[in-house]
């Protein structure tokens, strides 16, 4: 009996894209480098001292050209936090890829 988990060609966990992964990391930070309005904003509520702002955008136009198996989309984060005592102000950016077609991302 085979296992399946290794039968399963695309795992539909988004893959956070990292400095190991140099070509894909600098096609995504090219390709949302111009972007507009996020198709997700989600402001957190002000737990553990911090006010936080995450925003997502998302592209099935990059399917075709990644080098990289069964795309379904590829997306970047933003993340900004406000630490409430402080007032200290922190924004980093995420990138990375999903198997999952738009239509699958909020299931």
């Amino acid at each position: 009996m085979s296992d399946p988990a290794l039968s399963d060609p695309a795992p539909p966990a988004p893959f956070t894209v990292k400095a190991n992964q140099a070509t894909l990391l600098e096609d995504l930070t090219l390709f949302f480098k111009e972007r507009k309005q996020p198709h997700c904003v989600i402001n957190d509520p002000p737990d553990h001292g911090r006010i936080e702002t995450r925003r997502i955008w998302t592209t099935t136009d990059l399917n075709g050209y990644l080098n990289f198996p069964h795309v379904g989309q590829a997306f970047a984060i933003e993340r900004i936090a406000i630490d409430k005592k402080t007032g200290q102000f922190s924004r980093d950016m995420a990138y990375g890829i999903t198997s999952r077609a738009p239509a699958q991302a909020n299931t």
